[in-house]
């Protein structure tokens, strides 16, 4: 049986810079998909300069953040001294624990005569006995991701988060949770089973195709039931497509999220913004 799909719409425009960002969620119908209370689609962008597109240092705490580079390098710096660069297909994941600063530029690949970048941020809301845990940090270049080409030369599945038949991710799992890129070639289809009681969502960053029956256009989040079903993909075009599909088990704890904190109280809020001013979260070096 096909999962019945809740809703879908497009994101609101929330950039950086010079980085044309669209927000996912939250949105007016989600405020969380699973463990996932924030997604930024970082949208495609030609460079002529190799010069960085930055957000600039800022703090976190109760989160991982998960940052997916399909097109670009990334370079991530934080105040427990990580400094890091990855690069197309590339993921950076970063456990903000009991609060951290970090720093993130993106740039074209200069391993590659493509000028392209484009990427995906995700915010992972860690369970309350997680969010006061030290933080940690893992960078997952593009031949350490999990990948397997889909039957009868379809395509191929990554997996950038949790798993996925015998397939699994290196990031932790503090929760269940999956975040897959699907790569559909022209004119084919694919299906995906979701357990009962999964939140699922699907996004497609660039082109259009048919999900469960009906046709979605580059740009669409749709989210589906809780029932357990599939997902399938048609892709009616000659050309190759792409679609993330995320979600998880619910997040059962009271979600109090303010600025760059995600916490379970407003009492935790004001205590992370406290930690913060007296600088309990560190400091970044610059210097390499």
């Amino acid at each position: 049986m096909k999962k019945q799909i809740s809703f879908s719409g497009k994101g609101s425009r929330a950039d950086i810079g010079d980085m044309t960002i669209f927000r996912i969620i939250p949105n007016r119908y989600a405020d969380a998909v699973g463990p996932f209370v924030f997604l930024d689609h970082i949208a495609p962008k030609i460079h002529t300069s190799p010069n960085k597109s930055g957000t600039g240092a800022h703090p976190h705490r109760g989160i991982a953040t998960l940052t997916y580079i399909l097109n670009g390098e990334d370079a991530h710096l934080d105040s427990v001294g990580n400094n890091t660069t990855v690069y197309s297909g590339g993921v950076q994941w970063m456990k903000a624990g009991n609060g951290i600063i970090h720093d993130e530029s993106l740039s074209y690949d200069t391993n590659t005569e493509n000028k392209l970048t484009h990427g995906f941020q995700f915010w992972i809301n860690l369970p309350a006995k997680n969010k006061a845990e030290r933080p940690e940090y893992l960078a997952i270049q593009h031949d350490e991701v999990p990948c397997k080409l889909l039957p009868e030369e379809s395509g191929w599945i990554k997996v950038i988060a949790g798993k996925y038949e015998n397939l699994r991710s290196t990031i932790p799992d503090y929760t269940e949770q999956f975040i897959y890129h699907i790569h559909l070639s022209g004119e084919q289809q694919y299906s995906l089973y979701i357990n009962e009681g999964m939140e699922v969502a699907a996004f497609l960053p660039l082109h259009s195709l048919a999900v469960n029956d009906q046709e979605f256009g580059s740009g669409e989040f749709i989210e589906f039931d809780r029932k357990a079903g599939t997902v399938e993909i048609k892709n009616h075009d000659e050309t190759a497509v792409d679609i993330i599909v995320f979600g998880g088990e619910p997040y059962i704890e009271p979600i109090v999220a303010q600025g760059p904190f995600v916490m379970n109280t407003q009492e935790e809020i004001s205590e992370a913004y406290l930690d913060f001013y007296e600088g309990k979260y560190g400091k970044i070096s610059y210097e390499k």
